[in-house]
Order: structure tokens, then sequence, then C-alpha cells
């Protein structure tokens, strides 16, 4: 029998109230509160914390406090990878970053969603989709990042756009739904 973290990162429905996932989220939540606590001029235990709340992530991680994140365990993030201010991840699945990738202030990536039928929602269960990033991508400032989302390689997001589809590489997309604008030559 599937325990109720299993269950949740294998995209099936479970049990967000279940202890382990209680105590995990507890957690992340209270190194969450140090990093957003911590002063500007204390970067050697900011490099601290991201370490135990992202421990999936790549050398060079800069984050801007504040940031918000379920567990932090599913996000994994090549190198010098950037977060700016207020940023939300509900890395509920994985949700994996190329190097270089850039995200501007107030970005939101949700891999968790919720049944459509309101008797399967009211029931409390829930469940996700995992979302990837490519490298050298730039994400612009408020841009939400729907479940299930992949973004190729050097793509430019424009700010406020909502990525509820797959973008390739290579583009600069925008909108609400977000779309290819055009492509862009990197020669």
């Amino acid at each position: 029998m599937k325990t109720e973290k299993q269950k949740m990162l294998s995209g099936e429905l479970y049990n967000a109230s279940d202890c382990e996932l209680t105590k995990e989220r507890t957690n992340a939540r209270l190194l969450l509160k140090e990093l957003n606590d911590s002063r500007e001029d204390e970067l050697e235990n900011r490099q601290s914390i991201l370490k135990k709340l992202i421990p999936n992530a790549g050398d060079n991680l800069s984050v801007q406090p504040p940031f918000y994140c379920d567990y932090g365990s599913n996000i994994k993030t090549g190198e010098n990878v950037f977060f700016n201010f207020n940023c939300v991840v509900l890395d509920v699945m994985p949700v994996e970053i190329g190097d270089r990738t850039l995200f501007g202030p107030n970005v939101q990536i949700y891999t968790a969603t919720h049944p459509l039928h309101y008797k399967e929602r009211s029931s409390g269960l829930e469940s996700a989709k995992p979302i990837t990033i490519g490298e050298d991508v730039w994400i612009g400032g408020s841009v939400v990042i729907c479940p299930g989302v992949s973004i190729g390689d050097r793509t430019v997001i424009g700010a406020g756009s909502v990525v509820t589809k797959d973008i390739p590489s290579d583009v600069f997309a925008g909108g609400n739904p977000c779309r290819v604008i055009r492509e862009i030559n990197q020669d």
C-alpha cells in the first residue's frame, strides 16, 4: 500500500493532511521563516538555510527573500539560478530548473492542483503535475506557471503571463494564456 507521500510524488490523488507530509511542510516553513527574517548582510546564513531547504540546488542558487515553497525538497535547480523577491514554488511534485535561469519578482510556480468535480474536491484530496524549466530561461515578473508545464531552453516569458501549456525553446512568449509571440534568433 502506498503512503500519501508516494501517491503525491506519483501524481495520484493524495491526502495533504497526512502526518508525514504535514511534518515536512512544517519543517520547510520553519526554514522559510529563518530565511525570510534574515538580514541582507547575512549571506552565509542564507546559503546555509537554502542548502537545508532546497538540498537539490546547484551551485550559486540566489534567492531574494521573501521566498515561499511547500517542501523545498522537490525543487531541483541547476547552477546560477536566481529568484527575485516574493516568489512562490508549490513543489508538491518535482520542479526542475536548468542552469542560469532567472525569475523576476512575484513569480508563482504551481505543481499542485485539485479535482474538477466538486464531490472529489470536497473530499480534501488533491494531486499535482511536475514542472520543468530549461536552461538560460528568463521568467518575467508576476508570471504564473501552471501544473504540468514545460518551458524550453533559452526562452523568455513576458511579465504577467499565465503559462498553461508547454512553451518551446528559443521563443519569446507572453499573455494570458501564454502563447509564443516570436522566435528568438540566438546567433
